[in-house]
């Protein structure tokens, strides 16, 4: 008799938890072994439960996705890792996937194709949602070389200096802005990005390059 895939949640919304759950729960084959609310906790379960599969969202409370993603990845050979999030920017797509995730699907993926992913990231396959797929093809096709188009020249220099390590007052002097104007800039930079922290906006440009 085949083992079954066991699987692991990570969203820091309940309700959203559940309906994944319930989905899970119709598919045969499939056996829920735990549920993590943020990115911490999924490294910790993930260690203790050992699942096949990890389902997790890219932004959560602690630990966000994509670090999640890095310190579970190489782990171990049998496991694999979902993306199941609100975010299809170019960026977020390729950051998870640089950082070790197998497929990527949206939360709004209706329950034919979520369940074609589960099944397919947890036989080791890639796959990723008609959406995110079309993304993956332009930018095979052409895409600009710009990680992060979303932001303006101004803010991409903040950016960079932010990935060398300099703090914003450094930041201002290098770049002739007063204290509050990098502030501002800082703070476009973290919304676009989706992140919620420098640190994690530094990772973010390290990862597309910029240092």
């Amino acid at each position: 008799m085949t083992e079954p895939i066991t699987v692991l949640l990570a969203d820091d919304h309940p309700l959203f938890r559940k309906g994944l759950r319930a989905l899970l729960e119709t598919m045969p084959g499939i056996e829920v072994v735990g549920e993590a609310a943020d990115g911490n906790e999924v490294v910790r379960l993930a260690q203790s439960l050992r699942p096949r599969l990890v389902l997790l969202d890219l932004q959560m409370p602690g630990a966000d996705g994509l670090t999640a993603i890095r310190r579970l990845a190489g782990t171990s050979d049998d496991l694999h890792i979902l993306v199941v999030t609100m975010f299809e920017d170019d960026d977020s797509v390729f950051a998870a996937l640089r950082a070790g995730a197998r497929g990527y699907v949206l939360k709004d993926t209706h329950d034919e194709e979520m369940a074609r992913a589960i099944l397919a990231v947890g036989h080791g396959e890639a796959i990723f949602s008609s959406a995110i797929a079309s993304r993956i093809m332009a930018f095979f096709a052409g895409r600009p070389a710009d990680p992060f188009p979303a932001l303006s020249p101004s803010e991409r220099n903040v950016l960079q200096l932010m990935a060398r390590g300099l703090p914003n007052e450094a930041i201002g002097a290098h770049l002739s802005l007063s204290p509050k104007t990098v502030r501002n800039y800082v703070s476009n930079i973290f919304s676009k990005l989706h992140v919620a922290s420098r640190a994690q906006a530094i990772v973010r440009a390290r990862d597309a390059g910029i240092s």
